[in-house]
């Protein structure tokens, strides 16, 4: 399942309720002891309950309740649930969406008592007839009963023995056409059934905390090794369930078979016996660390140390998650990334952590109050986090205006060195063409690396990061030289053809360019292409096709999905042909060689813009 949103009321500093929405990145931004971290700490306390535990202490302290609530939204949910042998059913049929078709899950923690008590229901747009509210709750024999009195035709061959085929014969005998939104409780009879079997597809979330002691189980360091570990069981849980089952069916036929032979001596104390099963195996008890050589546990070592194991724990998943399209998903979310690393340590994990982000399965949290760490995080996943006049925390999205904000608070600026704006459709450009910018840096001493020189500002017209946000405000007025590079998208009639032809037209130093070819992917070299995505049909790779599709329905059609591509809707697939553009524009242009370069860039085109940049900037 993946998460769309999280709300919290009555938890810590958020007195009212508050809902944030979650993308597959999404960075938390604003000063400190607003409220960042405690929305990560309540989905801890949601998905977990262990490394951030709720105690009395955690109500608001401006309430009198000690009730909290946190509320999580999906999307991707189960198709179907098998409650037991006899009832297989969808959260469709049972109402269990709520008004907008997702799955929302409230939790909430009675905290008046030492140990608070945990409730579960879902928000759901439910049928409002009295005699349809409460059939999650009822066994099979109220089932029957209630099947009964509103006059179920049995006749027409309602299965008996399923609880959900009684369930959907009363609904269709009463009509469950009026409905309303109320929390449904999935604590007993099929309603904890059905959580059972839905906490089987929850995504695995792994909080990782900036402030935490220096001890031997630091989970630091534990924390990555636990997901490890909480992986490799979710890839053979389906072993697992069939050994957990033949043991139950072992166990019970001693127990039935001891029963049967106490019912020889003392009838009636063999009927007040039943055999059951009071808890579930537990499968997390491998141990997993890291010793350094000289055999002193890595937690020993310094908290910088610490992080960069950290870091390149994400760096990994990234490359592991890119080659297993099995992998669970996971929610990871990071604390202050930038904690106790050098800067270039610190840019390089933010990277990371966006490009985890862009693939299947994963989602990304972090927060963060450092400009420079702030101005990477791409714009639409923003979430500013302020306190309102009443000095609560309220979350805010990142529209002009908050981003304007997010800005001055945290001291977000344009770099006023800069002296050429190069003018791109978006940040896979960015990153395109600064890869390749290294790459003939090398062929001509002449060019300069628009990564790292100040005389260059990227400014994408169609989206970005906060920098290139602030950026393009500075620059309206700035009267800086324009470099302006598009994709020509159709041999005929291109997209911006009439953008180029004014800026060209200006008679000044400004200047710019329409690929020959339909857009950057297509000047990546098909071999390098090949190797990463295991590709080797690359005579479809012209200077026309649609390489991000064509990747996209490859890595789809490779994987184990049903479904094949063209009957996966456009939003499914736009998102695979998003992921794949960040993969070909990232991976695959850092992995080209000068000569491969060279060999795409046949006619000095790319060389041509990167010239015209550099005397520019001269």
């Amino acid at each position: 399942m993946r998460l769309l949103s999280v709300s919290i009321e009555n938890f810590r500093s958020y007195k009212e309720r508050v809902t944030v929405r979650i993308g597959d990145f999404t960075a938390l931004m604003g000063r400190n002891d607003v409220g960042k971290s405690t929305i990560l700490e309540a989905l801890e306390v949601f998905f977990n309950n262990a490394l951030v535990k709720i105690d009395q202490s955690d109500p608001c302290v401006h309430t009198e309740t000690k009730i909290v609530e946190i509320g999580c939204v999906f999307d991707l949910y189960p198709d179907s649930l098998t409650l037991d042998a006899n009832s297989v059913t969808t959260l469709e049929a049972e109402h269990l969406l709520n008004a907008q078709g997702q799955l929302e899950i409230i939790k909430r923690f009675n905290c008046a008592t030492k140990t608070p008590r945990e409730e579960v229901f879902a928000r759901a747009n439910h049928p409002t007839a009295k005699t349809l509210a409460d059939l999650l709750q009822l066994k099979n024999t109220a089932l029957k009963t209630r099947a009964t009195e509103v006059k179920v035709d049995f006749a027409a061959g309602v299965d008996q023995r399923s609880n959900a085929a009684l369930r959907g014969a009363i609904r269709a005998t009463v009509g469950d056409a009026d409905r309303a939104e109320r929390l449904i409780p999935l604590t007993d009879e099929d309603g904890k059934k059905v959580w059972d079997q839905l906490q089987k597809s929850l995504p695995a979330f792994a909080l990782f905390q900036a402030d935490r002691p220096s001890k031997d189980d630091d989970p630091e360091i534990s924390d990555p090794m636990k997901i490890a570990v909480a992986a490799a069981v979710r890839e053979v849980e389906a072993d697992l369930d069939a050994i957990k089952l033949r043991v139950q069916q072992s166990a019970m036929d001693v127990a039935n078979r001891t029963l049967a032979k106490l019912q020889e001596m003392d009838p009636s104390l063999a009927q007040q016996l039943t055999p059951s099963f009071k808890a579930e195996p537990k499968w997390d008890g491998f141990k997993l660390s890291l010793t350094g050589d000289d055999q002193i546990p890595i937690n020993k070592r310094g908290s910088g140390v610490r992080r960069l194991i950290l870091l390149n724990f994400f760096r990994a998943e990234v490359e592991r998650k890119r080659g297993d399209t099995k992998a669970q998903r996971v929610i990871y979310a990071v604390e202050e990334p930038e904690s106790s690393q050098h800067p270039d340590n610190q840019i390089m994990l933010v990277k990371a952590l966006i490009a985890l982000a862009n693939d299947p399965g994963t989602q990304v949290m972090m927060t963060t109050h450092v400009p420079a760490i702030a101005s990477l995080v791409p714009t639409d996943s923003v979430r500013f986090v302020t306190r309102n006049d009443a000095g609560h925390p309220q979350v805010e999205e990142g529209a002009d205006g908050v981003l304007e904000r997010v800005a001055a608070s945290l001291g977000v600026y344009p770099d006023k060195r800069a002296k050429v704006a190069v003018y791109v459709e978006g940040p896979h450009d960015v990153s395109f063409l600064g890869h390749v910018s290294k790459l003939y840096c090398t062929y001509d001493s002449n060019l300069i690396d628009l990564t790292t020189d100040h005389r260059i500002a990227f400014i994408p017209t169609g989206g970005g990061n906060l920098k290139h946000w602030v950026e393009r405000r500075y620059l309206l007025n700035a009267g800086m030289t324009e470099v302006h590079i598009y994709d020509r998208d159709t041999q005929n009639d291109p997209k911006y053809g009439a953008q180029v032809a004014a800026v060209n037209g200006r008679q000044s130093r400004d200047i710019a360019f329409l690929t020959i070819r339909r857009e950057m992917e297509n000047y990546l070299h098909p071999a390098c292409i090949a190797a990463e995505f295991h590709y080797t049909v690359t005579p479809l790779f012209t200077n026309w096709c649609d390489v991000p599709t064509l990747v996209a329905a490859h890595v789809h059609d490779a994987s184990d999905s049903p479904n094949p591509w063209d009957q996966l809707d456009p939003e499914k697939q736009r998102q695979k042909q998003s992921r794949a553009k960040v993969r070909l524009n990232n991976a695959v242009v850092s992995s080209m060689t000068l000569d491969q370069l060279r060999e795409v860039d046949v006619d000095d085109e790319i060389l041509g813009w990167f010239r015209a940049i550099a005397e520019r900037a001269a």
